[in-house]
C-alpha cells in the first residue's frame, strides 16, 4: 500500500529506492581458452576467435595479408586492437562469408571488438566510445518493380 506524506517530517523519514547496481560483465571463454564473437556488416558475417599469442591473424585459412590485400581493409580490421593497445597480444582465427571485401572487413572489426569484450570486459568503455560495438544497420535497399534500380526511374519523355 502507498503511504501518503503530509509534512516535511514524514518526507525525511521516507526512504528513497536504492538504484540497481550497473551490470557486471564477466569473461566468457570456451574449453580451449578462446573468446568467440560474431560480427556483421552489410551482408557479411564474421566469426572471430581470439586467444593470447604473438599476433598471428588467419582469415578463412589464409594469412591476413593474402586475404585482405588492400592496406585500408587491414587498417579497418586492426582498429580495435590499436585503440585498446593490444596489438601483437592476441592470435585471431576468423571465418567470414557473404558480401564484399569492404563489408567483410567491417564485419571482422565488429566481431573482433565483441570478442575482445568477451575476453577483457574492462575494455567496454573504450570500445563503446569509439563505436566498435554498434552494428552498422545500413544495408542495400531492394529494387522496386517498375524502376530501373531501387529508386532510379526509367527516362521519361512526353512524346
Amino acid at each position: 500500500m502507498i503511504e501518503t506524506l503530509t509534512s516535511l517530517q514524514d518526507l525525511q523519514g521516507a526512504t528513497a529506492p536504492v538504484p540497481e547496481a550497473a551490470p557486471r560483465y564477466v569473461q566468457k571463454l570456451d574449453a580451449q581458452g578462446r573468446a568467440y564473437a560474431t560480427g556483421k556488416r552489410k551482408d557479411a558475417v564474421a566469426r572471430v576467435w581470439i586467444k593470447p599469442g604473438p599476433g598471428k591473424i588467419v582469415v578463412n585459412g589464409r594469412p591476413l595479408e593474402t586475404y585482405f590485400a588492400r592496406p585500408v581493409l587491414r587498417m579497418i580490421l586492426r582498429q580495435p586492437l590499436g585503440i585498446t593497445k593490444r596489438v601483437d597480444q592476441y592470435d585471431l582465427t576468423v571465418t567470414v562469408a557473404g558480401g564484399g571485401l569492404s563489408g567483410q572487413a567491417g564485419a571482422v572489426r565488429h566481431g573482433l571488438s565483441k570478442a575482445l569484450l568477451a575476453y577483457e570486459p574492462d575494455l567496454r568503455s573504450v570500445l563503446k566510445k569509439e563505436g566498435f560495438l554498434t552494428r552498422d544497420p545500413r544495408v542495400v535497399e531492394r529494387k522496386k518493380y517498375g524502376k530501373k534500380k531501387a529508386r532510379r526511374s526509367f527516362q521519361f519523355s512526353k512524346r
